[in-house]
C-alpha cells in the first residue's frame, strides 16, 4: 500500500528550520511547468520544512475527515478519500529523496535526523488510528465490495491488509510500544545509511608514484589524477570506494598490496570501531524488528515481511537458493583453479585471496575467450548504450523517446526524455542522471520517480520517472565508456522505469508490485541487452562509428556464463545472510555482528576468496529497510524473468509482439492489481520453473 509504505522511505527526506511562507515555496504551488515537473531550479533547502510542516498538516485534515464524515463508510467516501489522500506530501517527498540520494551534503545529512522522527510519527498516527480502521473495515465487511469491480477489490483488501500488518487490530497498549519501536526503526534505517555515506566518503587510496600505476589504463589513470586535482593533490592519483573507481583498479591494477588496501577499505566500512560504525546499529535493528513481528503475531521478522509476498515463507526461499549454492559454489572452485593456474605461471606463490579475484579474473577471461574489458568498452558509449534500450522498448512496444529541451531537471548532469505511446499518446517522462558524484551521489544504481500514474477525475496521470546511476564518467576527450556490468545495469534500471511508464492503474494502492517481483519487468530487459540482434543496433566504436564485430559478439556469447560461479556466490551469500538475520527468534545481549556473519558464512562452505557481496556493516538493501528478510528477491524473480523470456524464444522472435503485448497488459500495465503469480500464469500460461534460470547463468 503506498499510503503505508511511506514511513519506511521517509526516513530520507528533510526539513530545515526556515519558515516561508506558503506562497512563497514553490513546492507548495501549483507547478505551471511542461508536464507540471518540479520546478526544481526554484526549490531550495529552506522550502522543506514548511512544505513538509504543511503537508503533513493537509494529510491530517484530510485523514481527519474521512474519521468524522457522519455517513455510513462507503467504497466511495472512505477507500477512494483514503487513496487519495497525502497528494501534497508525496510530492514533497518524491522531491526529496532525489536530492538526498543524488545532491547530498552534511547539511542535508542533518536535516535528515529532524524529518525521521516527526514524518514517522504522523505515518504511525495514521495507520494505528482506531477510527480510521474502523470505517476501512466496515466496507471490507460489508455487502457493497461484492458490486465493487475487481481492481476496486483489490483496492479494499490492500488497505484493509496493510492496516491489520501495520498494527491495526492491536489494543492499545501494543499499539503505543510499535508506535515507538517503528520510530526507532526509522532513525536506525537514517542512521545507517549515512554512516555509509560518511565512510565510503571518507577513504581515498592516493598514489604518489607513477611506477605504483602499472596496468592502469590512461583512462582510469586520468580520472584519478582528476580526483586528486579537486582534493587539492596535484600531480598524484587518487582512487576511491565508488565503483567506477574500485571496480576497475581491482581488474587493472598490477600492485597487490593496493588492491589489498582498497579492498579492505570497501569490505570493512563501517566497521572501523567509529563515529560511523555500524554494527550497534544492526544489533539494535534486528532487535527491533524481532520484537515487532512478535507484537504482530509472528515468530520472527522474516515470516513477517514475506508474508504478503510471492515466497509467502522462508522455507520457499531457502529452498530456492539451497538449489542454487552447491551449483554455483562448484563453478567458483572451477573458476578458481583457472585464476591460481594462471598466477603460479606468472611465479605467483600461495593461494589467491579476494584482492586477487578480478585481477586474475580479468587474465583468465583473456586466456580462456580472447577477451577483454578494455576491448569491449570503445563499443559501449553510454549515449549509445541508452539508443539500445530505446531500441528495444520501440521493438517489443512501440514505444518513441525525445529528448526534452528546457525543461527543469534535478541537476545539470541530467537529460528528459518524453515517451510516446505506439499511437502517439503521452505516456510519461523519463530523467536519466548516470554519472558517479562521490561525496553527493550515494551508490549504486536505482530507479525512481517524482510522480506515480494513477487516475485523476477520470483522466490518466503521467509518471515522471527517474533512473540513476554512478556509471564511469567521460575523461579528457573519451567520452563515457561503459563496462559489459554498466550496459546491463543501464538495461535493467530502464526495466524499471518502463514498468513505471507504462502502467495503467486507477487507484495508487493497487500501484505497487510485491518485492519480489518488482524485479521481473527489470531483470527481463536484461535479456536484451547482449543480442546480436540488438547489438548490431547499439553497439558502434566511439571513434569509428563500426558496428560490433561478430567476432567480438561470438566471443562475449562464448564467454557469458563464464563468471557466474563467482556472481552467483557472492549473491546468495548476501541473500542468505540478509535471511539468516532475520529468521533469528532470539537475539542475545552479547550478540556479535562480525561473529555472527563469519559463522553464517563460515558453516555453509564460502570459499575465502569471495566476500559476500555487502557485508553486514554496509549491506544498505537490508539494514536501510528497502529489501528487508528480501535480498533474496533478485534471485526469485530471476527465475520469472528467465521462463518469461523463454516465451520470446520459443516463438522464435525475440521481439515477438503478441507475446510483448501480453506481457505489458498483464504484468506492465497491472502491477498490484491482483496477486503477482496469479498476474503471471495470465501472461505465461503457466508457473515458472528453475530449469531456464540454470541455462542461463551455466549452472546446471
Amino acid at each position: 500500500m503506498r499510503k503505508l509504505l511511506i514511513p519506511m522511505l521517509a526516513a530520507f527526506f528533510v526539513i530545515t528550520a526556515f519558515q516561508n511562507k506558503p506562497e512563497e515555496n514553490p513546492l507548495l504551488t501549483e507547478w505551471n511547468t511542461p508536464y507540471n515537473i518540479p520546478p526544481f531550479d526554484k526549490i531550495k533547502a529552506e522550502h522543506f520544512m514548511p512544505a513538509y510542516l504543511e503537508a503533513i498538516k493537509r494529510h491530517t485534515a484530510e485523514i481527519d475527515a474521512i474519521v468524522n464524515n457522519p455517513e455510513k463508510p462507503t467504497f466511495e467516501n472512505t477507500i477512494l478519500a483514503y487513496d487519495n489522500s497525502g497528494e501534497l506530501l508525496e510530492k514533497v517527498s518524491a522531491v526529496f529523496s532525489n536530492i538526498q540520494g543524488t545532491k547530498s551534503n552534511d547539511n542535508i545529512m542533518s536535516l535528515a535526523k529532524e524529518l525521521s522522527p516527526l514524518v514517522s510519527r504522523h505515518f504511525n498516527d495514521i495507520s494505528l488510528n482506531a477510527g480510521l480502521f474502523n470505517r476501512i473495515k466496515a466496507v471490507y465487511d460489508s455487502k457493497e465490495v461484492s458490486s465493487l469491480n475487481p481492481e476496486q477489490k483489490r483496492l479494499v483488501s490492500e488497505i484493509y491488509k496493510g492496516f491489520e500488518r501495520g498494527g491495526a487490530n492491536l489494543p492499545e497498549s501494543k499499539k503505543s510500544e510499535l508506535k515507538i519501536i517503528n520510530e526507532e526503526i526509522a532513525a536506525l534505517h537514517l542512521a545507517f545509511g549515512q554512516n555509509l555515506i560518511s565512510e565510503t566518503n571518507n577513504f581515498r587510496l592516493v598514489v604518489d608514484n607513477e611506477r605504483d600505476l602499472t596496468g592502469i589504463s590512461p583512462s582510469l589513470k586520468y580520472a584519478a589524477a582528476e580526483r586528486a586535482k579537486k582534493s587539492n593533490l596535484p600531480g598524484k592519483w587518487v582512487f576511491g570506494l565508488d565503483n567506477p573507481s574500485i571496480i576497475p583498479f581491482l581488474q587493472q591494477s598490477e600492485n597487490r598490496e593496493q588492491r589489498k588496501q582498497i579492498l579492505d577499505a570497501y569490505l570493512n566500512r563501517c566497521n572501523n570501531d567509529n563515529s560511523n560504525d555500524n554494527k550497534e546499529v544492526i544489533k539494535k535493528l534486528i532487535s527491533l524488528r524481532l520484537k515487532k513481528a512478535r507484537i504482530l503475531g509472528f515468530e520472527n521478522f522474516a515470516q513477517y515481511q514475506l508474508d504478503d509476498r510471492m515466497a509467502k515463507r522462508p522455507e520457499a526461499v531457502y529452498e530456492l537458493m539451497d538449489k542454487l549454492w552447491e551449483p554455483a559454489l562448484n563453478s567458483a572452485r572451477n573458476e578458481l583453479k583457472d585464476m591460481q593456474a594462471i598466477a603460479e605461471s606468472e611465479g605467483f606463490k600461495g593461494d589467491l585471496g579476494p584482492e586477487d579475484w578480478r585481477f586474475y579474473f580479468e587474465k583468465s577471461m583473456a586466456k580462456k575467450f580472447n577477451l577483454s574489458d578494455s576491448e569491449l568498452r570503445p563499443y559501449f558509449k553510454l549515449e549509445n548504450v541508452r539508443e539500445g534500450i530505446f531500441y528495444v522498448a520501440n521493438q517489443l512496444y512501440g514505444l518513441t523517446f525525445t529528448k526534452l529541451e528546457p525543461v527543469p531537471l534535478p541537476n545539470d548532469e541530467t537529460t528528459a526524455f518524453e515517451c510516446k505511446d505506439a499511437d502517439g499518446s503521452h505516456l510519461g517522462i523519463l530523467f536519466m542522471d548516470m554519472f558517479a558524484r562521490p561525496g553527493e551521489k550515494r551508490g549504486g544504481a536505482w530507479c525512481g520517480g517524482f510522480r506515480s500514474q494513477t487516475y485523476k477525475n477520470g483522466k490518466r496521470v503521467a509518471p515522471l520517472m527517474i533512473i540513476v546511476g554512478n556509471f564511469t564518467r567521460p575523461t579528457g576527450d573519451e567520452p563515457a565508456l561503459l563496462s559489459i556490468d554498466e550496459a546491463e545495469t543501464m538495461f535493467h534500471e530502464f526495466g524499471h522505469a518502463l514498468a513505471g511508464l507504462l502502467k495503467d492503474v486507477h487507484y495508487s494502492g493497487v500501484g505497487g508490485m510485491t518485492r519480489d517481483f518488482v524485479e521481473l519487468p527489470s531483470q527481463i530487459m536484461e535479456h536484451w541487452a547482449f543480442e546480436p540482434q540488438v547489438l548490431k543496433k547499439y553497439a558502434k566504436h566511439y571513434k569509428t562509428g563500426e558496428v560490433i564485430p561478430q567476432e567480438l559478439i561470438d566471443k562475449m556469447a562464448n564467454s557469458g556464463k563464464y563468471g557466474q560461479g563467482f556472481a552467483t556466490t557472492e549473491y546468495l551469500a548476501a541473500s542468505l545472510l540478509d535471511m539468516d538475520y532475520h529468521i533469528l527468534k532470539a537475539i542475545p545481549a552479547d550478540f556479535n555482528v562480525i561473529s555472527f556473519e563469519e559463522r553464517v558464512l563460515r558453516e555453509r562452505g564460502l570459499i575465502s576468496q569471495i566476500p559476500p557481496r555487502y557485508r553486514s556493516t554496509y549491506f544498505q538493501h537490508t539494514f536501510t529497510g528497502g529489501y528487508t528478510a528480501g535480498y533474496y528477491s533478485y534471485i526469485w524473480a530471476e527465475v520469472l524473468d528467465s521462463d518469461a523470456y523463454e516465451a520470446f524464444l520459443e516463438t522464435g522472435d525475440i521481439f515477438n509482439k503478441t507475446v510483448a503485448s501480453k506481457f505489458r497488459k498483464e504484468i506492465l500495465e497491472r502491477a498490484g492489481q491482483d496477486e503477482a503469480m496469479n498476474l503471471y500464469v495470465n501472461f505465461r500460461g503457466k508457473k515458472p520453473g528453475i530449469e531456464p534460470l540454470l541455462k542461463n547463468r551455466g549452472l546446471k
